[in-house]
């Protein structure tokens, strides 16, 4: 509840946690398959992006803009490159549970463009935060409902393999409308909190859709020109 931790910063020992993750995904082969990157627009999943999918240091040039400038929220790091990362982009929907705690509270998004400028805040419509509100906390349902038409908003999105970073109590209401229909434990390991840093891989399937994607390893086949004539024509012309 205290002020000073309004839209608070990733601390040194936040810093290592990222680092090691940033090097648990180079080192699994993660990094080079993702398509895009989604993330909540706070200081700390903004610093965590950063420093888990962007570009190795910083090149100093005019044609490359940093992902996030030297020092950014008091991190005492370097400039981070924006080269050779994924494209990412910042969507209010996936902020964490809303009202009342100050850390909860976003800055402008022109302050966030200074610190970050090649994170992509275009989807974001108001440059004040107009979501979060000092007297009035979202209730567990409406995180959850929030969660879900952020859900709905990915399916829009025609990238496959999506990282999103985000806070864990907007994955726990969210997530925990999932898994009604499995196994209790399943649901019990769908629903559980993650830890700071964590990754989990999940595949979501649209069950309506399954089988409507084409195949990336169909192949047609070379079919010669002419009539494709039944093989006994063919042998009485032989």
């Amino acid at each position: 509840m205290s002020p000073e931790y309004f839209d608070a910063h990733i601390t040194p020992l936040g810093w290592q946690q990222v680092d090691n993750l940033r090097k648990h995904v180079h080192e699994c082969g993660l990094a080079k398959r993702i398509d895009l990157v989604i993330t909540s627009p706070l200081l700390r999943t903004l610093q965590t992006t950063v420093g888990v999918f962007g570009g190795e240091g910083y090149t100093d040039r005019m044609d490359i803009v940093p992902l996030m400038v030297a020092n950014a929220g008091n991190s005492g790091r370097a400039a981070i490159s924006s080269l050779n990362c994924p494209p990412i982009i910042a969507v209010e929907l996936c902020r964490e549970h809303l009202g009342v705690h100050p850390c909860d509270k976003r800055r402008n998004i022109s302050d966030y463009q200074f610190l970050f400028p090649a994170i992509d805040f275009s989807l974001i419509e108001s440059d004040e935060d107009t979501w979060w509100k000092a007297d009035v906390r979202e209730t567990k349902e409406e995180v959850a409902a929030r969660g879900l038409k952020f859900l709905n908003w990915l399916w829009t999105r025609k990238e496959k393999e999506i990282a999103i970073v985000t806070h864990s109590g907007f994955l726990f209401h969210t997530l925990s409308a999932f898994g009604n229909d499995c196994h209790p434990l399943v649901k019990k390991e769908i629903c559980q909190h993650f830890a700071n840093c964590e990754l989990r891989s999940l595949v979501i399937v649209d069950r309506s859709m399954m089988g409507l994607d084409p195949s990336a390893t169909n192949y047609p086949g070379k079919i010669p020109s002419g009539l494709d004539l039944p093989s006994d024509v063919v042998d009485e012309k032989a």
